[in-house]
């Protein structure tokens, strides 16, 4: 995973850590909430690299694919100039 999401999901730990031992309900809250933004952070995070990686396999198949039907005009050709 990226840098990004471990970043995120380090600050949702140790936000969660907080509010466990907090023993005000105004720290706990604040953690909690603290919490749920660094969650929500980490998940987008961890969509985009998903994301990201699907757009280069398909970027990569259109590349394969773009190059076989290249050669396979390369190919062609002599027989074409020979008719």
């Amino acid at each position: 995973m990226s840098q990004n999401f471990e970043f995120y999901n380090t600050r949702a730990k140790e936000a969660a850590a907080e509010a466990k031992a907090a023993k005000l309900d105004n720290v706990r809250e604040r953690a909690l909430r603290s919490e749920t933004a660094w969650r929500e952070m980490a998940d987008r995070a961890k969509q985009m690299e998903e994301d990201r990686e699907v757009a280069r396999i398909d970027r990569e198949q259109r590349q394969a694919e773009a190059a076989e039907l290249e050669a396979a005009k390369v190919l062609a050709a002599p027989e074409a100039l020979a008719s």
